[in-house]
């Protein structure tokens, strides 16, 4: 599948909320429990230092990223990233276009590096890509992320050092 990523826009706000909200109910990666809608979503997706939309040949949105900081002041060098994938697109590398294309754009932003706080250790296509592309786990938190079912999962943290400029 060609995938090609763009910056998004407020006329993609339906299809955006769409794919990210398939990940909330689905219940074991994000630890968002609320859907977004219409305002809500634009909101959110305005708010991020980037939100990239992985777009197939036809131009069909199949998945998105956003790209914040992780923290303020002191800590603000480090970012942070949540990808979703449109359930039909899943297996067909449009999450590694994302990641690829998130590395990238957060060097462009001068951030230095990029840290995932709760990849959890059942979410075993992003455990693998992360290891493929050369992401350092930093440990495991037993029982940190609380699954749709009630049961609690175990997360690993996970960071990659961007290139730096200096």
């Amino acid at each position: 599948m060609e995938i090609q990523i763009r910056e998004f826009t407020n006329n993609d706000v339906i299809e955006a909320n769409r794919i990210w909200n398939q990940v909330v109910e689905d219940g074991v990666a994000f630890p968002q429990l609320e859907l977004l809608g219409e305002t809500t979503g634009t909101e959110f997706f305005k708010s991020q230092s980037f939100t990239g939309l992985a777009c197939d040949g036809d131009g069909r949105i199949v998945g998105l990223y956003i790209l914040h900081p992780n923290n303020v002041g002191r800590c603000g060098h480090i970012c942070n990233a949540s990808y979703a994938v449109d359930r039909s697109a899943r297996g067909m590398r449009v999450g590694e276009a994302l990641v690829k294309h998130c590395i990238k754009k957060a060097g462009e932003l001068d951030f230095r590096i990029l840290q995932f706080n709760a990849v959890v250790a059942t979410n075993t296509a992003a455990l693998a890509l992360y290891k493929k592309l050369g992401f350092v786990k930093l440990g495991v938190i037993p029982g940190g992320f609380l699954m749709k079912d009630g049961h609690y999962e175990d997360i690993i943290p996970h960071y990659y050092l961007l290139s730096r400029k200096d």
